[in-house]
């Protein structure tokens, strides 16, 4: 989903992800390009990785219906990802009233929750058509999932988050992020569906840039 997309769909625009992404055997391909299969950064973004690791990064959107359909193939790829591989999520703002959906992933990595509750934000959106792009609301659809309330709207409004929430927007801007879902690698390489020519064949070019850095190229 592209940033020039955004403004419709904040104002309730209906949007299909459908036929996203093709077959893997569709997907293969020979080495990716720059230029052509993902971008090379320049300067390069912040990374929070250790030494001896190489980061992952995606971008999304919990409102992009294009984030909410590759959730499903991206939490089965991330299980098999090697151990020298540290990934992470990283929640965009391509405006102002996306920072409630960025607190939101934010607090629930800060009390443990993303394993059970994240994909379920991802449902509640786009199944449920429940509208979480504000803090009430948020807290309103957090207290009936049997989290404790106050404890969340303590975390949602505290110094980390917003920090956190400055931090994922800086390092959106350092991968001149233009569209969710996106994928970033070891703060030098960017690529997305537009890109790649799917996610799903954006993931095969990861896991080519992880193997060249790790390679030293």
């Amino acid at each position: 989903m592209k940033r020039r997309e955004f403004s419709q769909a904040a104002a309730g625009a209906a949007m299909t992800a459908s036929a996203l992404l093709p077959s893997l055997a569709q997907a293969q391909a020979a080495k990716p390009q720059p230029g052509t299969d993902y971008m090379v950064l320049d300067p390069r973004a912040a990374v929070e990785a250790p030494a001896g690791k190489v980061e992952v990064v995606e971008f999304f959107w919990y409102s992009c219906p294009h984030c909410n359909a590759f959730e499903p193939t991206l939490a089965a790829w991330i299980k098999k990802l090697p151990k020298d591989v540290a990934f992470r999520r990283v929640p965009v703002a391509f405006n102002d009233s996306f920072a409630p959906q960025q607190r939101l992933y934010y607090t629930l990595e800060a009390m443990g929750l993303v394993d059970t509750l994240h994909a379920k934000v991802f449902a509640a959106i786009h199944a449920e058509k429940i509208n979480l792009t504000r803090g009430e609301q948020i807290a309103e659809w957090i207290a009936k999932q049997g989290v404790d309330k106050a404890k969340f709207m303590e975390q949602f409004n505290s110094f980390t988050v917003v920090s956190k929430v400055s931090r994922a927007t800086q390092l959106q801007n350092a991968y001149k992020v233009e569209g969710v879902p996106a994928l970033g690698v070891a703060g030098r390489f960017y690529t997305d569906g537009s890109i790649a020519r799917s996610m799903e064949r954006a993931l095969l070019v990861v896991e080519s840039l992880v193997a060249d850095v790790r390679a030293g190229r």
